[in-house]
């Protein structure tokens, strides 16, 4: 067996991975709830964004050449009509219930991004069904989530388009940045990569740059830091208080990505993605004096929630690999391996 963190055991885990997903799908089609058993929880809702991830997974499986992975992202695709489309307002349902009913009529931002990217995956892996996905995926998010007067995408409405919240999010943004370099990618429309350095240079050049390279993620209408938001409910999924040095590991790739998308790369990228990782790090490993990274850190950088989240760990190793590969300093590959491995 190769030795954890090398580049051989990433590769073979990333394979056990791609196995053990592949239960999530339905019989109907679509992907279910996966439980840590390897079974569906047939308890647990159906959010649109869990059926778009895991089509964007098994589209980049079958990029891989993974066997059988092209049907199940075709079926994840076809799930977005199918299940999750409202007919009658446009976009898609936040959420279905176990049975397939719709239990979640809002818009949201965080999960239209997710089809977006499913769909401009779907489109690089040649999935059947991809181009109309991506066209439909394309016109929703314009039409309803981009905003050219604010450079950043609005976070959800109600289920008929006609009230929006006046909360500003930086994890649904973030999500749009990975969305529209897809987009751009597949499309060959320059609109969409200008559109993720907007994002980009409001909440990372402007808002971490003034905040110690700490992203404040939650934001009234006006793009106004709301530093006590959900202070009484610190570990919330999607909305928790504080920042979250998980996203900054995420934040630090994505610039990287877009830089290599840009015909002439904004200054700032790098130096911001390299302030952006070394912050994450120093607020979130082993500040509790055990071993691993934690999920979120107030304002000021003090831990809050030291949970150990596997999706945090997972955004630090793919953060230090791009920065290892960008700069070719060995601490990054140091990093890597370190976070990679078990501690």
């Amino acid at each position: 067996m190769s030795k954890p963190g090398t580049a051989p055991w990433r590769r073979a885990e990333a394979g056990r991975l791609i196995e053990f997903g592949r239960a999530a799908a339905l019989a109907g089609g679509g992907f279910g709830w996966l439980g840590a058993d390897g079974e569906i929880d047939v308890t647990q809702p159906r959010p649109l964004y869990i059926n778009a991830r895991m089509t964007h997974v098994f589209a980049l499986a079958h990029l891989a050449r993974v066997a059988g992975a092209d049907s199940l992202a075709a079926s994840g695709l076809a799930a977005f009509s199918s299940r999750y489309a409202d007919a009658e307002n446009g976009g898609w349902f936040a959420s279905l219930g176990p049975s397939g009913n719709v239990t979640d009529a809002t818009k949201a931002n965080y999960a239209h991004a997710h089809v977006l990217l499913a769909a401009a995956s779907a489109v690089a892996a040649g999935i059947p069904g991809a181009d109309s996905a991506f066209a439909v995926a394309a016109a929703a998010v314009e039409q309803h989530f981009w905003s050219d007067a604010e450079g950043c995408a609005l976070e959800s409405w109600n289920a008929d388009f006609t009230e929006l919240e006046p909360y500003r999010g930086a994890n649904s943004n973030m999500h749009s940045v990975e969305a529209y370099l897809a987009a751009g990618d597949v499309s060959g429309d320059p609109v969409w990569h200008a559109r993720a350095a907007s994002i980009a240079t409001r909440l990372i050049d402007g808002h971490a740059r003034s905040h110690a390279w700490r992203i404040p993620e939650h934001y009234d209408e006006n793009w106004q830091p709301l530093p006590d938001y959900n202070a009484d409910h610190r570990n919330d999924q999607f909305r928790p208080y504080g920042t979250t040095p998980g996203h900054s590991f995420e934040w630090a790739r994505l610039l990287l990505a877009l830089e290599a998308a840009q015909p002439s790369p904004l200054a700032w990228l790098l130096d911001a993605a390299i302030a952006l990782f070394d912050t994450a790090v120093a607020d979130a490993w082993h500040r509790d004096g055990h071993p691993g990274l934690i999920y979120t850190v107030d304002p000021a950088g003090q831990p809050v929630v030291t949970a150990r989240l596997h999706w945090v760990a997972c955004e630090a190793v793919l953060a230090a690999d791009a920065l290892h590969r960008r700069t070719g300093e060995e601490r990054f590959a140091a990093a890597a391996a370190k976070r990679s491995s078990p501690v």
